[in-house]
């Protein structure tokens, strides 16, 4: 067994994919036991034996997935990194395998190589080789002299034939560059510029394999390599190692459908030297996790053999792996083209090439500037560095890239001695792209030379002029002028000369525990139980206790967290309080996250005049708690300047501190020509105990309801006869509820408008139970039910739901259910799962949670109860799902206790659901325990 544990880094780079990965974290708290066995882990999950030979690595598991590893496996070794194992003895199938593989591990005795048949195949293949190639030559020079416009028509079908030609003769090197063509011809801007580089770039490698015997060895180890020659990783690990303090810069997949690809840079601390390591997996296969990207580690690497070797194999590790805060032999713009250009004049095949920058900035239209000024333009798909921005904030930092004609592919950055990696690219159809060939010269391919001549003659590339030597106006000329004009553009690249962004200002506001920010960014990809529902719940509950503690949210986040937010707008006021300056910084250079600006966070406004409109919404929120007259002056002082918008919002602050003194402004809002404005003024109105409004609602509601004496008593009820001005500007609309006559309708509105204190000659009850006589019942208990909602009257809404329920809309009937204390709620709700009422479920949602003891444990007992007895499971999902976000999670152990005993008594079936609620309640646990740790001291960025 390893002395250290993975990283989780190397652990989740086990996964096929990011959907793997999601999956896997979503078992890996699902394992009822764990162990480890020298190098092997072991696990039991849901009844499957899972198992992880780390030396491989090399995994078992016992369910029915055609993927390897799957998703237990992956996490059994996240579980691993992120807590251990357990230590219980391995069971008898784990020795089991651990034989099994040590008997496959035995060395074969081995033949004695045959050197006479190892001469003669390698002879037979070159001579298949050197056929290949000589037909490509001819394909090549016939395809510009036919003119490529054709092969824009065409597709890729014309390409296949030729590359299962050089299939068949052993150059699958050669092959794979042809079947790219097939990705160009026609497609995209500049693709027969494009196409006719590529061309150039093969012809000119069917001429180096030509003259393969005088080549210097180097060189000729690059053209065998380009065809496709394999250099066996035995021939490889004989060369020189070379030896330095490795630092593993940055890493990516790529995915062609057949085969993935993992592209891991290197940089040596001492000889400033890159080495690209490469592997591979078919589909649904994990890719090799012993390089971590921000780690380093000394050691031996050889090279493969080249004339400017970068692919390069680990051949020995002197040291532990180990994180460093910031690269070494980080070079400027200009140094970093020097050494680009020096790679190209010894492998001018090469298309990319790695850099890694010192202290650069992005610009506003997608370049990296460092500190001279000297930029270079981003990639497609990379233009909006937004993880590099959020990360550093507009400052200078190092970052790693692989350059290529196309721009810069970033691959990561140092931020305050933390690794940043680069985020994924996103779709980027209209980047621009500048021709890399003269005009004339594509003009003659286009058509071909056959109806158009092109004669040798100077290439002027940019400011360079190329002399070429003499040659037939032929296609093959055109080819190597074209391989010589390429060549020169791209190792000839000068920086530009731009600006960096504008720096984001200081963060005031101390950061969140570290463990709180990676729970967050846990949450945001996928890693929180329970699914995509549970998730948006989970984060919203994690935002609200982060608001509520104070402090802003690691910056690499933010970029994840505004859009999530841009997606689910119940969460953007806590967002705005845990973004701080930088997300702030960050929405002003994007326009979906410009929401953030106008969202209220508590500020205060220096000069009110100057102030933004968000600027002047936060201080009011601010000011209203301290000296609501002070914060209602400032509104009145540019009342008639302030568009609705913000006559809406400044008003809704009113809630906090509101008194007679607001009286006068609201009922100025009254007569405001928006909608969104009368409104907000008159449900401030309707809470203000003692306000004008109150009194003429009440006149007009005892004007249609009197109580009559006699015995028994009854109600005389008179409706308002028609919709006059004074009821319309006092809020009553001219639509009624669907179902409810004119008069019935202006009945409900002017009872919901009256105080609820003003039916003081009886009880609520006794209000009640006079209206179910009378003709118009349903107006009356509906604006009393109404009024009760707005003025949050529990008893009054008690009253209605204890006798009247059946008779109010569904909608006032449950919104009724939300102005109940939370403890009638939660006694409501376990009422009604003991006996099984339909309306368990709802009630239960509408409690917001954490919930008392006795709902809680009656809800647990009714899990316990329908996970032995339901023949369904739906329920009994669906209740789990509810008390997962609900009830408290200190019964995160009884609930691992009930699943641990449900587990040999019932179907797995039932089994599960009990088991995410205990997951989910320890999630939230651990969430709650992180954002309550001691804060940390700040540092500026």
């Amino acid at each position: 067994m390893p002395t250290e544990r993975w990283s989780t880094a190397q652990a989740e780079s086990l996964a096929p994919d990011p959907a793997a990965l999601k999956r896997a974290r979503g078992v890996s708290g699902q394992f009822s036991s764990t162990g480890h066995l020298d190098d092997i882990l072991w696990g039991l999950c849901r009844g499957y034996q899972v198992a992880a030979d780390l030396a491989g690595p090399a995994f078992k598991c016992s369910c029915p997935s055609f993927q390897a590893p799957c998703k237990h496996a992956v996490g059994l070794v996240l579980r691993w990194a992120e807590s251990g194992t357990g230590d219980e003895p391995a069971p008898e199938w784990v020795t089991r395998w651990q034989a099994t593989r040590a008997a496959r591990a035995k060395p074969r005795t081995a033949s004695t190589p045959d050197s006479v048949a190892a001469a003669k195949r390698a002879r037979e293949r070159s001579e298949r080789v050197a056929g290949g190639m000589t037909e490509l030559r001819r394909w090549l020079d016939d395809q510009v002299e036919q003119g490529l416009a054709g092969l824009g028509r065409h597709g890729h079908q014309v390409f296949e034939p030729v590359a299962a030609r050089l299939v068949d003769a052993q150059a699958p090197g050669a092959a794979s560059a042809v079947r790219r063509l097939g990705g160009i011809a026609g497609i995209g801007p500049q693709w027969a510029d494009r196409l006719l580089g590529e061309l150039a770039m093969l012809r000119l490698l069917v001429a180096a394999h030509e003259r393969l015997d005088s080549l210097d060895p180097a060189t000729a180890a690059t053209v065998r390599s380009r065809i496709g020659f394999p250099t066996s990783t035995e021939e490889v690990l004989s060369g020189p190692p070379v030896s330095d303090r490795w630092q593993v810069i940055g890493q990516h997949d790529t995915d062609d459908g057949a085969l993935t690809t993992r592209r891991t840079w290197l940089h040596g601390a001492s000889t400033s030297r890159f080495a690209l390591v490469l592997s591979f997996a078919a589909p649904g296969q994990s890719l090799s996790a012993d390089l971590v990207p921000g780690t380093e580690f000394r050691g031996d690497l050889c090279f493969y053999p080249g004339s400017a070797p970068l692919r390069a194999l680990v051949a020995t590790r002197l040291s532990a792996t180990e994180p460093f805060g910031r690269p070494d032999g980080a070079e400027p713009v200009r140094a970093a083209l020097s050494r680009w250009a020096a790679l190209l004049a010894a492998e001018p095949f090469r298309y990319d090439g790695p850099m890694l920058l010192a202290e650069v900035t992005p610009t506003a239209d997608g370049c990296l500037v460092d500190a001279e000024g000297a930029a270079l333009p981003l990639a497609a798909g990379f233009r909006e560095p937004w993880w590099l921005l959020a990360a550093a904030g507009g400052r200078p930092a190092p970052v790693a890239a692989e350059w290529s004609p196309g721009g810069l592919r970033p691959l990561a950055a140092w931020v305050d001695g933390e690794f940043v990696p680069a985020a994924p690219p996103v779709p980027d159809p209209w980047a621009p792209r500048q021709p890399e060939l003269p005009s004339e010269m594509l003009a003659a391919a286009l058509v071909g030379t056959a109806r158009r001549p092109w004669p040798a003659q100077p290439v002027r590339v940019g400011s360079i002029t190329v002399d070429l030597e003499p040659s037939p106006a032929t296609a093959a000329g055109l080819l190597d002028a074209a391989a010589v004009a390429v060549t020169a553009r791209r190792a000839g690249v000068l920086p530009a000369t731009k600006a960096a962004v504008v720096a984001a200002p200081e963060e005031i506001e101390p950061p969140l525990p570290i463990a709180a920010g990676a729970r967050l960014r846990r949450i945001l990809r996928g890693g929180a139980p329970g699914g995509t529902h549970l998730e948006q719940e989970l984060l919203a509950q994690w935002l609200s206790a982060a608001a509520a503690r104070g402090g802003v949210v690691p910056p690499a986040i933010l970029p994840e967290l505004l859009d999530a937010a841009r997606r689910n707008t119940t969460v953007r006021a806590d967002v705005a309080r845990v973004a701080g300056r930088r997300g702030g910084w960050l929405a002003g250079q994007r326009t979906d996250w410009r929401w953030l600006l106008e969202e209220a966070t508590p500020v205060t406004v220096v000069d009110w005049a100057t102030a933004t409109g968000p600027e002047r919404l936060g201080h009011l929120t601010t000011l209203r708690r301290t000296d609501p007259a002070r914060a209602r002056d400032l509104v009145e002082s540019t009342w008639h300047t302030e568009s609705s918008e913000n006559r809406a919002r400044f008003l809704g602050t009113f809630a906090d501190g509101l008194t007679l003194g607001d009286e006068e402004l609201l009922e100025r809002a009254l007569d405001d020509r928006r909608k969104e404005v009368r409104q907000t003024a008159t449900d401030l109105l309707r809470r203000l105990p003692g306000a004008a409004f109150g009194e003429r609602m009440r006149q007009r509601a005892h004007a249609a309801v009197r109580l009559a004496p006699g015995d028994p008593a009854r109600l005389a009820v008179r409706p308002p006869e028609e919709l006059d001005p004074a009821l319309r500007r006092d809020g009553v609309g001219a639509t009624p509820a669907h179902g409810t006559g004119a008069g019935a309708w202006l009945l409900e509105e002017v009872v919901a408008g009256a105080p609820l204190e003003s039916w003081a000659e009886l009880e609520p009850s006794g209000y009640t139970a006079l209206a179910r006589g009378n003709d118009w019942a349903a107006a009356l208990l509906h604006g009393w039910a109404k009024a009760a909602i707005a003025e949050h009257d529990g008893r009054w809404a008690a009253t209605l739901l204890g006798s009247d329920a059946g008779v109010l809309r569904e909608a006032v009937r449950w919104d009724l259910h939300l102005v109940l204390p939370r403890d009638s709620l939660a006694r409501l709700a376990a009422e009604a799962l003991r006996t099984e009422d339909g309306s368990a479920h709802r009630l239960l949602a509408l409690h917001p949670g954490p919930w008392p003891q006795p709902l809680s444990v009656t809800v647990l007992e009714t899990i316990a109860h329908r996970a032995r007895t339901d023949r369904h499971t739906w329920q009994l999902g669906e209740l789990c799902r509810t008390a997962a976000l609900a009830m408290p999670p200190e019964y995160a152990d009884l609930t691992s206790r009930l699943a641990a005993q449900l587990e040999p008594e019932v179907d797995p079936g039932r089994v599960r659901p009990v088991a995410d609620l205990a997951r989910t309640l320890s999630f939230r646990e651990e969430m709650l325990r992180e954002l309550n740790s001691p804060p940390v001291a700040h540092s500026a960025d």
